[in-house]
């Protein structure tokens, strides 16, 4: 039998196999290696242990070989994936070896909570927001837990706010039905516009139920929903009886990556009608679609938020004053795992409101699991009552890391040059393939007076003649994400697959228009606009 203590294999030796087994940073692994890698998987298990190094062996040789590089390769842009930092990796190569518990917070035997209380504060500058405004922060599994968190609290604060205009007592112990029955509650509703997935996905969780999210967007000249909020619509709905709601802004268009909001002062109209009708405003700044009121208003998925790092040039305006406001929301969903480039999993939520926090997440009757009286309280809260999770992982510390070593002047130059790139693809398609259509962002300037229609707009290749001035308009609606077509309706039907074949690049398929499409989404730490540039140009032209 072989050794399984540490010095058969150091772990040092481990961390440098691992460091060094990455390879080549292909973005898909071959066919033929694939299948190779999945007959080495052991089905059954050993009676005898194999050890460490004949574990740590199979890891490296068999296994890695058939993962894709979705993280690794810079050229990796499906969905949105980002990579992990060197310092973020060091960092999560930390937080395993030390396996910190993050769920009590005990400041006389861990510093743990201390730095996730300073990263989370660090984020909150990071995004232009003060820390002292969102009192309720913490880590979680990805935006999709965050935005279960930003609907329980919604749920707890909306029914809060009906029993006390019923005049009732309001005991969240009771539960979701009778607290509803005591307030003459009939419907909990959320109130958006072309919501995300896991937006409904956390509406089933927390007991509201799918059917619960109601499309208050302007109509597209087609019929379909909009990405535009209709106020009146929304007014309407948030002043029904026996109803009480949850306004939910998607802070980006996952398709086309289009901003649902144009300024502060769409924010502020949301504000508005939530305070007017007791509502909880809770913003998907980290999952993907995309919400307008007025002309033009957008705010973007767990990405989007990261619109206000890009510097304060003409070309970004439009994108920037999309993400301002977002300090008026009751409560925001983000993660760290896309733009923010550390390891999976992270997920980030704020919350103006600590005590409707604390009311839905706290563990009732632990008494072991309290933080310790102190004289000297630092007013951090122990992570297992801001969340779901009481035992979870140490997820501050590559956040931490990443906010030291880049800073927000190192943030703002790596989402400049992702925008950069994708803008750069875009004009490639508009100028050097005529065989290909380019797909504009929701709310790009080709949308009519009355701000209701063209939010997939395509250019084609006879509208690329366009004027240098024209041509820049159109680029300049583009953050992160470039979708396209091909013009041949057959041959569109194998593109995406074509480009994932030819394996110099990686984009995900999508549909538009009822119709097939590719998308590309730039969310890559180590972007560089020149190089990668060149070779989305060389991938694009291979599959013509």
């Amino acid at each position: 039998m072989a050794s399984n203590t540490l010095s058969a294999l150091s772990t040092s030796t481990l961390l440098q196999g691992i460091l060094t087994s990455h390879g080549p940073q292909t973005t898909l692994p071959t066919a033929q290696s694939l299948q190779k890698a999945t007959q080495t998987i052991i089905q059954t298990l050993p009676t005898t242990g194999l050890g460490l190094e004949t574990t740590a062996a199979h890891l490296l040789q068999d296994i890695t070989p058939g993962l894709n590089g979705s993280s690794l390769s810079p050229n990796y842009y499906g969905f949105v994936t980002g990579g992990h930092t060197p310092i973020s990796l060091f960092a999560d190569h930390i937080v395993s070896v030390w396996d910190q518990n993050v769920q009590v917070h005990l400041p006389h035997e861990t510093l743990a909570t201390v730095v996730e209380d300073r990263a989370l504060r660090m984020l909150c500058q990071l995004f232009d927001f003060s820390p002292e405004s969102f009192p309720a922060r913490t880590f979680t599994t990805g935006a999709t837990a965050s935005n279960i968190l930003g609907l329980a609290a919604g749920r707890e604060y909306v029914l809060r706010s009906a029993s006390r205009r019923a005049g009732v007592e309001y005991d969240s112990t009771q539960g979701l039905l009778a607290s509803c029955s005591r307030a003459g509650i009939r419907k909990i509703q959320v109130l958006t516009t072309m919501p995300h997935s896991s937006l409904g996905k956390a509406a089933n969780i927390v007991g509201l139920g799918s059917g619960s999210l109601i499309d208050v967007s302007i109509r597209g000249p087609d019929g379909n929903p909009g990405i535009k909020f209709d106020l009146h619509k929304l007014e309407t709905l948030l002043s029904q009886a026996n109803s009480a709601s949850i306004v939910a802004v998607s802070c980006s268009e996952v398709n086309r990556g289009g901003f649902a909001t144009t300024n502060q002062a769409d924010m502020q109209q949301l504000r508005a009608l939530c305070n007017k009708h007791n509502a909880w405003l809770h913003i998907d700044a980290g999952t993907i679609p995309p919400l307008h009121i007025s002309r033009r208003l957008t705010i973007e998925k767990a990405f989007g938020i990261f619109a206000t790092l890009l510097p304060d040039a003409p070309q970004y305006h439009g994108i920037r004053s999309s993400t301002t406001g977002l300090h008026l929301a009751d409560s925001i969903a983000t993660d760290g795992h896309k733009l923010l480039n550390v390891p999976y999993d992270t997920g980030i939520f704020f919350s103006r409101h600590a005590d409707i926090i604390a009311a839905t997440f706290s563990n009732p009757n632990a008494a072991y699991l309290r933080s310790p009286s102190s004289d000297d309280d630092d007013g951090i809260n122990s992570p297992l009552n801001l969340g779901l999770e009481n035992s979870r992982r140490w997820r501050a510390l590559p956040v931490y890391a990443n906010l030291l070593a880049y800073g927000r002047t190192g943030y703002s130059e790596m989402v400049t040059r992702m925008v950069q790139l994708a803008r750069g693809i875009a004009q490639f398609i508009l100028t050097d393939c005529p065989w290909l259509e380019l797909l504009l962002p929701p709310g790009n300037a080709t949308a009519n007076a009355t701000g209701t229609a063209e939010f997939e707009a395509v250019v084609s290749p006879d509208q690329a003649t366009t004027t240098n001035g024209e041509r820049k308009r159109l680029l300049d609606c583009i953050f992160i994400v470039v979708a396209f077509r091909e013009c041949d309706p057959l041959r569109n039907e194998t593109l995406v697959q074509r480009i994932k074949d030819d394996k110099r690049i990686y984009v995900s398929g999508t549909v538009l228009l009822g119709k097939a499409a590719a998308r590309i989404a730039v969310a890559k730490w180590d972007v560089d606009v020149q190089r990668d540039l060149a070779l989305v140009s060389e991938a694009l032209m291979a599959v013509r």
